[in-house]
């Protein structure tokens, strides 16, 4: 069902859009887990929707990797497997190496400001080992080089890839030891981008992505060793 429009413009959410956003609010924080049920029924009497837009909606997270269908389970958040990690972190990388190649241009001194002080404010959080909020900064650091005219595409399809590992708490919180090298690769992310290398920006955003899968699939392997990953 597509989108509507509001006659200030906005974007009006159809039923299945607000039943798809209790659902990744379910998952996202930790309300539902990898493997748990998302039940029809139950979105339905906590957001007030009959089963059709609910059931449109469980469909649409389910082509998108967030849920599974199991024959003995029904509807469940979904699980995702080593490969599966490195594959969504690859596809990342050459997404923000093509958001930055068609975006850069488009660049303005806001775009910077509000990199920097994305940065800023990873700080004090990383020195707390906040890896609940260094994730959600993390997120916006690479949505921001994306929100340009010219890159709206790209940036719709980072904010789902980089949903995935949330989806399923595997983000930060599997490997707290990677957020300190995680911000040095965005100040020298930045630093490349406003020297207007893009090439070299891409090259660091590939390499930012596969230094993350690593230590995500390393930690998920022996938890013992998400304190050391960097």
């Amino acid at each position: 069902m597509a989108q509507r429009r509001a006659s200030n413009g906005s974007v009006s959410l159809t039923k299945p859009d607000l039943a798809r956003q209790h659902i990744q609010e379910l998952i996202l924080s930790g309300a539902v887990r990898e493997g748990e049920h998302i039940t029809a029924r139950a979105v339905c009497e906590a957001t007030g929707m009959s089963e059709t837009p609910v059931r449109e909606a469980i469909r649409g997270l389910a082509a998108e990797g967030w849920l599974d269908f199991s024959a003995h389970h029904g509807v469940v958040v979904a699980t995702i497997r080593a490969e599966h990690i490195a594959e969504i972190h690859a596809l990342r990388g050459a997404l923000a190496a093509l958001a930055v190649e068609l975006g850069a241009p488009a660049y303005t001194a806001a775009t910077f400001a509000a990199l920097e002080r994305n940065i800023d404010e990873s700080v004090p959080v990383v020195a707390a080992g906040d890896s609940h909020g260094y994730a959600r900064l993390n997120r916006d650091f690479h949505l921001l080089m994306c929100d340009t005219p010219h890159t709206q595409w790209t940036m719709r399809l980072t904010a789902n890839l980089t949903a995935q590992t949330s989806a399923v708490r595997r983000g930060f919180q599997a490997v707290p030891g990677r957020m300190q090298a995680s911000l040095a690769e965005h100040r020298a992310i930045l630093a490349a981008l406003r020297r207007g290398n893009t090439a070299e920006a891409g090259a660091l955003l590939v390499e930012h992505e596969r230094r993350a899968a690593a230590a995500l699939i390393a930690a998920l392997s022996d938890p013992r060793r998400a304190e050391e990953q960097g």
